[in-house]
Protein backbone atom coordinates (compact mmCIF):
# COMPACT_ATOMS: atom_id res chain seq x y z
CA UNK A 1 0.00 0.00 0.00
CA UNK A 2 2.89 2.36 0.79
CA UNK A 3 4.25 1.88 -2.75
CA UNK A 4 0.86 2.88 -4.21
CA UNK A 5 0.82 5.96 -1.99
CA UNK A 6 4.37 6.86 -3.05
CA UNK A 7 3.47 6.42 -6.74
CA UNK A 8 0.38 8.57 -6.29
CA UNK A 9 2.45 11.28 -4.59
CA UNK A 10 5.09 11.15 -7.34
CA UNK A 11 2.37 11.51 -9.98
CA UNK A 12 0.88 14.50 -8.17
CA UNK A 13 4.28 16.18 -7.78
CA UNK A 14 5.28 15.59 -11.40
CA UNK A 15 1.91 16.72 -12.75
CA UNK A 16 1.99 19.81 -10.55
CA UNK A 17 5.46 20.70 -11.84
CA UNK A 18 4.31 20.32 -15.46
CA UNK A 19 1.08 22.24 -14.82
CA UNK A 20 3.07 25.14 -13.37
CA UNK A 21 5.85 25.12 -15.97
CA UNK A 22 3.85 24.35 -19.14
CA UNK A 23 0.27 25.02 -18.11
CA UNK A 24 -2.59 22.66 -17.45
CA UNK A 25 -3.87 22.60 -21.02
CA UNK A 26 -0.43 22.00 -22.54
CA UNK A 27 0.37 19.01 -20.31
CA UNK A 28 -0.67 15.50 -21.28
CA UNK A 29 -0.98 12.37 -19.19
CA UNK A 30 1.51 10.76 -21.56
CA UNK A 31 4.15 13.38 -20.66
CA UNK A 32 3.55 12.82 -16.97
CA UNK A 33 3.86 9.04 -17.37
CA UNK A 34 7.06 9.38 -19.43
CA UNK A 35 8.63 11.73 -16.89
CA UNK A 36 7.91 9.21 -14.17
CA UNK A 37 9.11 6.26 -16.24
CA UNK A 38 5.78 4.46 -15.88
CA UNK A 39 3.24 3.26 -18.40
CA UNK A 40 0.04 5.17 -19.03
CA UNK A 41 -1.78 2.14 -17.59
CA UNK A 42 0.11 2.58 -14.31
CA UNK A 43 -0.82 6.26 -14.30
CA UNK A 44 -4.48 5.44 -15.06
CA UNK A 45 -4.54 3.10 -12.08
CA UNK A 46 -4.20 6.19 -9.85
CA UNK A 47 -5.72 8.94 -12.01
CA UNK A 48 -7.93 8.53 -15.07
CA UNK A 49 -7.70 12.19 -16.15
CA UNK A 50 -5.79 15.38 -15.52
CA UNK A 51 -8.90 16.63 -13.73
CA UNK A 52 -8.57 13.73 -11.30
CA UNK A 53 -5.03 14.87 -10.49
CA UNK A 54 -6.15 18.47 -10.01
CA UNK A 55 -9.00 17.31 -7.79
CA UNK A 56 -6.61 15.27 -5.64
CA UNK A 57 -4.30 18.27 -5.24
CA UNK A 58 -7.18 20.56 -4.36
CA UNK A 59 -8.56 18.04 -1.87
CA UNK A 60 -5.19 17.88 -0.11
CA UNK A 61 -5.18 21.67 0.14
CA UNK A 62 -8.84 21.72 1.23
CA UNK A 63 -8.13 19.35 4.13
CA UNK A 64 -5.45 21.70 5.42
CA UNK A 65 -7.81 24.69 5.28
CA UNK A 66 -10.61 22.66 6.89
CA UNK A 67 -8.28 21.77 9.77
CA UNK A 68 -7.36 25.42 10.21
CA UNK A 69 -11.02 26.48 10.16
CA UNK A 70 -11.87 23.75 12.70
CA UNK A 71 -9.11 25.04 14.97
CA UNK A 72 -10.29 28.65 14.60
CA UNK A 73 -13.87 27.71 15.46
CA UNK A 74 -12.69 26.56 18.91
CA UNK A 75 -10.82 29.79 19.65
CA UNK A 76 -11.96 33.11 21.12
CA UNK A 77 -12.33 35.90 18.55
CA UNK A 78 -9.34 37.96 19.65
CA UNK A 79 -6.47 39.71 17.95
CA UNK A 80 -4.11 37.01 19.24
CA UNK A 81 -6.29 34.30 17.67
CA UNK A 82 -6.16 36.20 14.37
CA UNK A 83 -2.41 36.43 14.61
CA UNK A 84 -2.11 32.72 15.43
CA UNK A 85 -4.37 31.87 12.49
CA UNK A 86 -1.96 33.76 10.21
CA UNK A 87 1.06 32.03 11.76
CA UNK A 88 -0.57 28.62 11.24
CA UNK A 89 -1.54 29.48 7.68
CA UNK A 90 2.04 30.56 7.01
CA UNK A 91 3.36 27.26 8.40
CA UNK A 92 0.92 25.34 6.21
CA UNK A 93 2.19 27.19 3.15
CA UNK A 94 5.77 26.23 4.02
CA UNK A 95 5.07 22.50 4.23
CA UNK A 96 3.99 20.14 1.52
CA UNK A 97 2.83 21.36 -1.86
CA UNK A 98 0.51 24.14 -0.74
CA UNK A 99 2.55 26.99 -2.16
CA UNK A 100 2.96 25.13 -5.46
CA UNK A 101 -0.78 24.43 -5.61
CA UNK A 102 -1.50 28.13 -5.13
CA UNK A 103 1.03 28.92 -7.87
CA UNK A 104 -0.67 26.34 -10.11
CA UNK A 105 -4.07 27.96 -9.53
CA UNK A 106 -2.61 31.39 -10.24
CA UNK A 107 -0.81 30.36 -13.45
CA UNK A 108 -3.75 28.41 -14.84
CA UNK A 109 -6.60 30.79 -14.05
CA UNK A 110 -7.98 30.75 -17.57
CA UNK A 111 -8.09 26.95 -17.76
CA UNK A 112 -9.58 26.60 -14.30
CA UNK A 113 -11.80 29.69 -14.28
CA UNK A 114 -15.08 27.76 -14.32
CA UNK A 115 -13.79 24.62 -12.65
CA UNK A 116 -15.75 23.65 -9.49
CA UNK A 117 -12.47 23.37 -7.61
CA UNK A 118 -11.91 27.09 -7.94
CA UNK A 119 -15.28 27.85 -6.38
CA UNK A 120 -14.46 25.56 -3.46
CA UNK A 121 -11.06 27.24 -3.04
CA UNK A 122 -12.73 30.68 -2.98
CA UNK A 123 -15.29 29.49 -0.44
CA UNK A 124 -12.54 28.18 1.80
CA UNK A 125 -10.63 31.44 1.65
CA UNK A 126 -13.80 33.27 2.67
CA UNK A 127 -14.14 30.90 5.63
CA UNK A 128 -10.65 31.86 6.76
CA UNK A 129 -11.32 35.55 6.17
CA UNK A 130 -14.40 35.28 8.41
CA UNK A 131 -12.09 34.60 11.36
CA UNK A 132 -9.99 37.67 10.58
CA UNK A 133 -12.82 40.18 10.57
CA UNK A 134 -15.79 41.04 12.75
CA UNK A 135 -19.07 42.39 11.42
CA UNK A 136 -18.63 45.61 13.39
CA UNK A 137 -15.09 46.26 12.09
CA UNK A 138 -14.66 49.39 10.02
CA UNK A 139 -14.28 48.90 6.27
CA UNK A 140 -10.59 49.82 6.57
CA UNK A 141 -10.04 47.21 9.31
CA UNK A 142 -11.90 44.56 7.33
CA UNK A 143 -9.79 45.28 4.26
CA UNK A 144 -6.55 45.37 6.26
CA UNK A 145 -7.27 42.05 8.01
CA UNK A 146 -8.38 40.37 4.78
CA UNK A 147 -5.29 41.64 2.99
CA UNK A 148 -3.14 40.09 5.72
CA UNK A 149 -4.13 36.62 4.51
CA UNK A 150 -3.51 37.37 0.86
CA UNK A 151 -0.11 38.93 1.54
CA UNK A 152 1.22 35.45 2.15
CA UNK A 153 0.20 34.47 -1.38
CA UNK A 154 1.25 37.60 -3.17
CA UNK A 155 4.72 37.58 -1.61
CA UNK A 156 5.64 34.64 -3.86
CA UNK A 157 4.68 36.61 -6.95
CA UNK A 158 5.88 40.03 -5.92
CA UNK A 159 9.27 38.90 -4.57
CA UNK A 160 10.01 36.10 -7.02
CA UNK A 161 12.83 37.99 -8.74
CA UNK A 162 14.28 39.51 -5.57
CA UNK A 163 16.93 36.80 -5.14
CA UNK A 164 15.61 35.88 -1.70
CA UNK A 165 15.68 32.48 -0.06
CA UNK A 166 12.28 30.88 0.53
CA UNK A 167 12.47 31.47 4.27
CA UNK A 168 13.15 35.19 3.67
CA UNK A 169 10.02 35.49 1.52
CA UNK A 170 7.99 33.53 4.09
CA UNK A 171 9.29 35.62 6.99
CA UNK A 172 8.64 38.91 5.17
CA UNK A 173 5.12 37.86 4.21
CA UNK A 174 4.26 36.80 7.76
CA UNK A 175 5.76 39.98 9.21
CA UNK A 176 3.62 42.16 6.91
CA UNK A 177 0.52 40.01 7.54
CA UNK A 178 0.93 40.26 11.32
CA UNK A 179 1.54 44.00 11.04
CA UNK A 180 -1.65 44.45 9.03
CA UNK A 181 -3.86 42.45 11.37
CA UNK A 182 -2.24 44.00 14.43
CA UNK A 183 -3.36 47.57 13.81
Amino acid sequence: MREQSDTRTRIQETALRFFIEQGYEATSLREIAEALGVTKAALYYHFKTKDDIVLSLAEDRARTIEDLVAWAETQPRTEETRRELLRRYSRDLKHGRHRQIIRFFERNQTSLKNHPIMEKAREQMFLLVAFLVDPDDSPATRLRNTTALFVMHSAWFMLRDAGLADHEVEDAALEVALDLVGR
